[in-house]
């Protein structure tokens, strides 16, 4: 196991990292660790959790990162209990902040990231699943967008949830405020699949070995190439896109994949 991610200081008391981190053959799990509090995003988780993947962002040795819960949930959502004991604007905004340079670093990292969900995730928890580029889920997992009802609208997780569920779909969770079953999470996109709480693992590792086995190359190239294209026009998103594969043909990964499967052999990928 590799050691724990460091934490960023913060308030809390915790004797053990926020963020756990595992190193197995070019995949990294990190799991959010505070049980007793859902997993709910403090400063100092939100912190951590940042400073663990801009560290990784620059990792050659990490293909793939999942990310995980600690204890009964996957993630609640933001703290609510630090939000109201520090009301003021300046420390509300930098919740907010914080979330949202979170969220774009798990976009804008060059590594495949999964979301594997057990228990609950509500609010910025729905945000963070919504927001990585792959998410596996038990079975009796549930996910909700719940601030309309104490009064607070889910609008920083209504960026990432409309991105990836259909507009009537998002509206109906962020109005409605209830919680919706992995199944129903699968049917909107918010999730790629439900499966059997007991088989969760084997899904979530069996895709990322998968996808640690292609050239790391390729997949930064790809994940960046997604996001840019996905907010352009029809004609600028094909330019752009033609501009990339020509880039990317020029690479010596490619170059090796095409004549490895020529050849009818394994690719030995070099990362450039």
């Amino acid at each position: 196991m590799g050691a724990p991610a460091a934490n960023t200081p913060n308030t809390e008391t915790a004797t053990e990292p926020l963020v756990l981190r595992h190193d197995r053959d070019g995949v990294t799990t990190l799991t959010l660790n505070r049980p007793q509090a859902r997993n709910a995003l403090s400063m100092g988780l939100m912190a951590a959790l940042q400073g663990t993947l801009d560290a990784i962002h620059e990792d050659p040795s990490v293909k793939v990162v999942v990310l995980a819960g600690a204890g009964p949930a996957f993630c609640s959502g933001h703290d609510l209990k630090e939000m109201r004991a520090n009301p003021g604007r300046d420390a509300v905004a930098a919740v907010f902040a914080q979330c949202s340079t979170l969220m774009q670093r798990v976009t804008t990292l060059r590594q495949p990231v999964i979301a594997r969900v057990h228990g609950i995730a509500t609010a910025a928890g729905c945000q963070l699943v919504a927001t990585c580029d792959l998410a596996y889920a038990a079975e009796d997992a549930r996910f909700a967008t719940p601030g309309v009802n104490i009064g607070l609208f889910c609008s920083t997780p209504m960026v990432a949830l409309s991105r990836a569920v259909s507009r009537k779909a998002a509206m109906e969770m962020l109005l409605l405020g209830d919680f919706i079953s992995a199944a129903e999470a699968e049917a909107h996109g918010l999730i790629n699949r439900a499966v059997p709480s007991s088989t969760l693992d084997d899904v979530v590792h069996g895709v990322a070995a998968k996808i640690a086995s292609k050239s790391p190359l390729t997949l930064a190239i790809g994940k960046e190439a997604f996001y840019r294209q996905i907010e352009q026009d029809l004609a600028s998103a094909y330019a752009y896109a033609s501009e990339v594969m020509t880039k990317n043909m020029l690479a010596r990964d490619a170059a090796e994949g095409i004549d490895a499967f020529l050849q009818k052999r394994q690719p030995t990928w070099c990362g450039q």
